[in-house]
């Protein structure tokens, strides 16, 4: 073909004509696009959102668990509660004065004479150490823990500001030794807190690595302002929006759903961007038009993008297979906000790619003149530029050489999954936080005075007619439950007698009883949670050996609730499994028209999961004597990994299966994949950055999180992509295309197609090619006329300033209402 006297290699033809027709509307409308997005995001700015009403609560633990189901029967029999989730601690290690215990107690009868007029706190209980409950601790008259019981539809931060009060007004003295607020619910106050200060700085320096990563992969000035603007007004568009649709449905979004949000959001936004540049890198040679290497980058990436896209949506929507809230309010919004992304990427980055062309890669790749092409190109023999993954691609060479590759790869990742047999769950709310927090330091002194498990014990509730009259049989029952691994302590009618009185443990009806069950370890974390599963299968049999039989007995607290919260997300995880491969499988089938390769695609991306995990628990459990991982982390991990691992196989694979429809399967490998692995490496770097960043927040969910994300990113990109997944491609052979004849079918090998494969591979065997001269260089562009100059850099300058003028003002609109 020649074009203005020159001849050029042609392209394949699009196998999408759709593809073609929206790249030629997107770069002509490209101005319209810039201004809708613009007005759509002045319009979600200027709505105000749907105030949220669900329960911070519910929004974790499910209302109809047996837990909570224990926990109202005993409220109706005693008509007080046992069960609380903040505690107030006091503690002088050198002895507390009688006086301050005794004034302590006085305090806490003195609330519940008055009925809870401070609302939302309804009562207390106060408890010395007086005598030694048991289990670990020497210390006696050295500390006062008083239960607070707070409505529980009340939002975390109004029962943490009750508790403040209730010091500020009894326990404000020095003498008083005040330590702290512990318990869950502060805990999790503490967790949503500690997201809020540190969210702003993630974003910085979440952005400023984009900033730097893909400035550098592209040498670059203006290719990471393009990124930071899809992935900033994708971020707006999905935070308002999210907030929204929470509010529509009644759901509380959990604390650790926006840092998620914003890895999320500004890692999968920058991969489909660095898609676009690198497509248009690698065509704008090819052109001597740049706005025709703009159209050819469009149509041919967008397809790919649209299909990552909506396979990362779907499968992350694939939580809502789940039973428990927790789950099942991550999925929407992280699909949410891919679908956002997804929209952003596929309009406002090729309007931009549209006005700015090749100055988008500026200084990296200079507009050349014309030259005379030199004998080397007229050959058509022109190498490419060394790519890392090039090396790699060598050893694919040959089947012999595919095998051990594949066999090496499947090894290695192998023995880092071994540790995965170890993982356990905890939910972990206290042990979660720094150290030095107000809520670790009190829940440390509660253990030391009392012992571990004592901030949050766990209610035993007895029911059966007559029960409170045989004492003895109670006693019997509660020492036989002192004697269980794991129990530091029980309270119950064998404590006290003075405590029938006050209805405490006994019930005036006669029909129920009640014990507090202390473990020596923190009640949320996996040992104590472990503890409390087995004594659950013990108690039958204690309740017959005590005299108890027909008795009913079930457990409530905050032990038992992390238990059926860790039993539920056990049995999520089939469902999750089930909908989240099933539904990136059919994606995969349907995008590449077979059924073996996405099988085998979607093994690899399972077999990087689990490599992963297993080097999470070896660092986390192994090496870092953790108890437990935190329930949700290994699952949002697997939702989050299997679907961006599709997502990478479809940008991958999708250039192999273009390739060889003019090239043997083979060829088709060995040129596509060098190419798309320097994406696919630049965009896991990107994406592996994102995530990253997530340690920064000083809790342990998001530290284990950011590595096993890390971790999976990497291993996809490294490893898998570029080597594992062209090894299966050659070991299968063009079986991989079955049912379809992608791969099969037979296709003349047109001169142009074998000068580019040439080209691509420089170490490949040689071929009969005829001598074509290759394109000399791309021609200058046009001069650009001041009056376009200067709309071109008004409106860069005004989506910049509008974005961050954007965030500024959704960031102020969300403290107006935390206030």
């Amino acid at each position: 073909m020649t074009i203005g006297g020159r001849r050029r290699v042609p392209q394949a033809a699009s196998r999408h004509p759709l593809a073609k027709r929206y790249a030629r509307f997107t770069t002509r409308r490209r101005w319209w696009i810039i201004g809708g997005w613009l007005v759509g995001l002045g319009l979600l700015l200027v709505a105000p959102p749907v105030a949220t009403g669900g329960n911070e609560l519910a929004s974790i633990i499910p209302l109809d668990s047996p837990a909570v189901a224990s926990e109202l029967r005993s409220v109706a029999e005693f008509g007080y509660p046992l069960s609380s989730r903040t505690a107030v601690i006091q503690r002088d290690p050198e002895g507390l004065s009688p006086y301050v215990q005794a004034e302590s107690v006085l305090d806490a009868v003195a609330l519940d004479q008055r009925g809870g007029t401070d609302y939302p706190l309804l009562g207390a209980l106060p408890l010395t150490n007086t005598l030694r409950l048991g289990g670990t601790s020497g210390e006696t008259n050295t500390a006062v823990l008083t239960y607070l019981f707070m409505d529980p539809t009340s939002s975390f931060a109004r029962q943490q500001e009750a508790a403040g009060r209730y010091i500020a007004a009894h326990l404000e003295r020095p003498q008083d030794h005040v330590v702290g607020v512990a318990g869950s619910i502060p805990a999790r106050a503490q967790q949503a807190s500690l997201v809020a200060e540190y969210l702003p700085r993630l974003e910085l320096l979440t952005v400023l690595a984009i900033l730097l990563l893909v400035g550098v992969t592209f040498r670059s000035v203006l290719a990471p302002v393009i990124a930071l603007l899809a992935s900033g007004l994708s971020f707006v568009a999905t935070t308002h929006l999210s907030e929204t649709v929470g509010g529509l449905l009644g759901v509380a979004a959990p604390a650790e759903l926006e840092p998620l949000l914003v890895a999320l959001l500004l890692g999968v936004v920058t991969d489909y961007t660095i898609f676009y540049l690198t497509a248009l890198r690698t065509r704008l040679p090819e052109h001597d038009d740049w706005r025709d290497a703009v159209t050819e980058a469009v149509a041919a990436d967008t397809p790919i993008v649209l299909a990552a896209g909506i396979t990362v949506a779907a499968g992350t929507a694939a939580l809502l297979a789940a039973n428990s809230p927790f789950f099942r309010g991550f999925g929407p919004a992280m699909a949410l906000a891919v679908v956002v992304g997804l929209a952003v990427s596929v309009t406002l980055v090729p309007a931009l790619l549209a006005i700015l062309g090749p100055r988008v890669l500026w200084p990296g790749m200079r507009i050349r003149a014309p030259s005379a092409p030199s004998p080397q190109a007229s050959t058509g023999l022109r190498r490419m530029r060394p790519s890392p993954q090039q090396p790699l691609v060598r050893l694919l060479r040959g089947r012999r050489t595919a095998w051990a590759s594949l066999l090496l790869c499947v090894g290695v990742l192998g023995l880092a999954a071994i540790p995965v047999v170890r993982l356990d769950l905890g939910v972990g709310f206290t042990s979660s936080l720094p150290d030095s927090n107000p809520v670790s330091r009190a829940s440390a002194a509660a253990g030391m005075a009392f012992a571990p498990g004592i901030t949050s014990p766990t209610t035993i509730l007895l029911e059966k007619p007559g029960v409170t009259s045989d004492v003895g049989a109670l006693a019997t029952f509660q020492s036989l439950i002192g004697q269980a691994k794991g129990v530091a302590a029980v309270i119950g009618p064998a404590q006290n007698f003075t405590l029938k009185a006050q209805n405490i443990v006994l019930a005036r009806s006669g029909n129920a009883a009640r014990m507090l069950v202390v473990f020596d370890h923190d009640p949320l974390d996996a040992v104590a949670i472990d503890d409390l599963t087995a004594l659950r299968t013990q108690l039958p049999q204690m309740a017959a050996r005590s005299g108890l039989s027909g008795a009913r007995v079930s457990l409530g607290g905050d032990t038992a609730l992390a238990e059926g919260l860790v039993s539920s997300t056990g049995g999520d995880l089939g469902r999750i499994a089930v909908a989240g491969i099933l539904v990136n499988l059919l994606l995969l089938v349907f995008f590449l028209r077979a059924l073996v390769a996405p099988l085998f695609l979607l093994a690899s991306s399972v077999l990087a999961l689990t490599a992963s995990l297993g080097m999470m628990v070896l660092v986390f459990m192994v090496l870092g004597h953790h108890e437990g991982v935190t329930f949700y982390v290994p699952f949002a991990a697997a939702v989050l990994l299997v679907s961006l691992g599709s997502d990478y196989n479809i940008f991958g694979v999708g250039r192999v299966w273009e390739e060889a429809r003019h090239l043997p399967l083979r060829a088709a490998v060995l040129k596509a994949v060098p190419e798309s692995s320097r994406a696919i490496t630049a965009a896991g770097m990107t994406l592996a950055v994102s995530f990253g960043m997530l340690a920064i927040i000083p809790l342990t969910p998001f530290r284990e999180l950011a590595f096993a994300m890390t971790c999976g990113i990497l291993i996809d990109a490294f490893l898998v992509r570029s080597l594992l997944v062209p090894a299966l491609l050659l070991v299968v052979g063009p079986r991989s295309g079955w049912p379809g004849r992608a791969l099969t079918r037979s296709t003349s090998l047109a001169p142009a197609a074998l000068v580019g494969f040439r080209a691509s591979v420089p170490d490949a065997p040689p071929l009969p090619v005829p001598s074509l001269p290759s394109p000399p260089g791309l021609r200058r562009a046009p001069p650009v006329g001041p009056v376009t100059g200067r709309l071109a850099g008004g409106l860069t300058l005004g989506v910049v300033v509008g974005g961050a003028l954007g965030v500024v003002l959704a960031r102020w609109r969300r403290h107006r209402r935390r206030r």
